[in-house]
């Protein structure tokens, strides 16, 4: 990569090289262990020019997203945050019976089902086959298609202008920065709303939360980054709201630069926070790939130590950040044998890279290990109430970033 996909700057700083991994959603069927795998540079840039943190486009989103093995509403605790959004949201646009409402990248229909439930009229535009379907099975409307301008064009002139359009943990999935933001101007009415969530840089440097960084996700944004992107394709930032979400979101409110108005003190006031923090110059960055070795360096010598002792560890989860995670650590079965999972799409495969088998969680019950490797550790508090069972053994949960933590858990 020589040049930024957002300002096309020759200016990209190192910020971290993570080796080369396999894209973190291809999950390996057990027929596939004996194929070669194909591995791709994982390392992180920053723009010194518009501050927009990204690593290569070297997988396409057709690739990764045509069929998907991530299903949202698997996680309790993200259906709950969908059903809240949609109550706020509600409220703050004055979503009435005759509104639309348009999401991107709408996966298996988790947050737009609260909409249906509402009885307001809306459609998800979802790229991959399998989650769209089972939105559809859920009585949620979908597109099966990749949002651009061309798109955004036809689904406003078949279903009119949306009130809102609903971005959640997309932002980050799209190379084409500017095309992906023209077409959210074209899907949204004139006097409409875009509401975007994703990950914020901050939170990701200032916690260590690296295994974030995967080839689903070209880009990383502080809120400095996102009111450059958003304006490439004519709307406005007006308001941000901060998250605890995936380790620390922003959720971005912005309209049409023509309506748009000044934007809110909150958004002055993380600009702020950045620029504290140095994220708008070099200093902000150095150090992030020293605390990312030690993280690495304290989950080994725990397995391994672990392992010395005769005790065993086993893994919760099989998200998408796990896998970063085990493959930057080298974490093969001799380390951990399994882990599991409450997605049923994911029993019997194997974690790319690494080869971890993912078995359904009452295999974890049955053995009960010392130690349970909680791989989500962005649901911290959802995990550490679902497994307090682990007690009855006397088992402990292990949380690896954004430093390692063994917890004793109470029933």
């Amino acid at each position: 990569m020589t040049r930024c996909r957002l300002c096309g700057s020759a200016a990209l700083e190192s910020v971290v090289d993570l080796g080369a991994t396999p894209p973190c959603e291809s999950f390996l069927a057990a027929d596939q262990l004996d194929e070669p795998e194909p591995t791709y540079p994982l390392h992180l840039r920053v723009c010194t020019d518009c501050w927009l943190a990204q690593i290569p486009p070297l997988i396409t989103p057709e690739e990764t997203f045509s069929e998907y093995a991530y299903f949202s509403s698997f996680s309790t605790s993200w259906v709950e945050h969908a059903r809240t959004f949609v109550d706020d949201a509600v409220r703050r646009v004055g979503l009435g019976p005759d509104a639309f409402v348009a999401e991107v990248a709408s996966n298996d229909g988790y947050l737009l089902k609260h909409v249906v439930d509402r009885g307001i009229r809306c459609l998800g535009i979802e790229p991959s086959v399998n989650v769209g379907a089972a939105a559809r099975d859920a009585g949620v409307p979908t597109l099966t298609e990749f949002l651009d301008p061309d798109t955004g064009s036809a689904v406003r002139a078949e279903h009119g202008p949306a009130d809102l359009v609903v971005a959640n943990n997309v932002y980050a999935h799209i190379p084409d920065v500017a095309g992906f933001t023209k077409g959210l101007r074209a899907l949204v009415a004139d006097d409409g709303w875009v509401s975007i969530e994703v990950q914020h840089l901050l939170t990701l440097i200032q916690e260590n939360q690296y295994d974030t960084i995967y080839h689903e996700h070209f880009q990383y944004y502080t809120v400095a980054s996102a009111i450059r992107a958003l304006a490439s394709g004519g709307l406005t930032l007006v308001d941000v709201e901060l998250l605890p979400t995936h380790g620390g979101s922003i959720r971005l409110w912005a309209r049409p630069a023509e309506v748009a108005g000044e934007p809110s003190r909150q958004v002055t006031d993380v600009l702020a926070r950045e620029k504290a923090a140095g994220l708008q110059e070099l200093s902000g960055y150095t150090e992030f790939s020293a605390r990312v070795a030690k993280v690495r360096r304290d989950l080994l010598k725990f397995l391994v130590e672990a392992a010395e002792r005769g005790e065993t560890v086993v893994g919760y989860g099989a998200p998408g950040k796990g896998n970063t995670l085990l493959n930057h650590c080298g974490i093969r079965p001799d380390l951990l044998p399994y882990t599991v999972d409450r997605n049923p799409y994911k029993h019997g495969r194997f974690t790319p890279g690494t080869r971890v088998p993912i078995l359904s969680p009452e295999r974890m019950a049955a053995d009960r290990p010392d130690y349970v490797l909680v791989l989500p550790w962005n649901l911290r508090a959802e995990l550490t109430e679902q497994l307090s069972f682990v007690h009855e053994w006397g088992g402990r949960l292990v949380f690896p970033i954004p430093e390692l933590s063994i917890v004793e858990v109470t029933p």
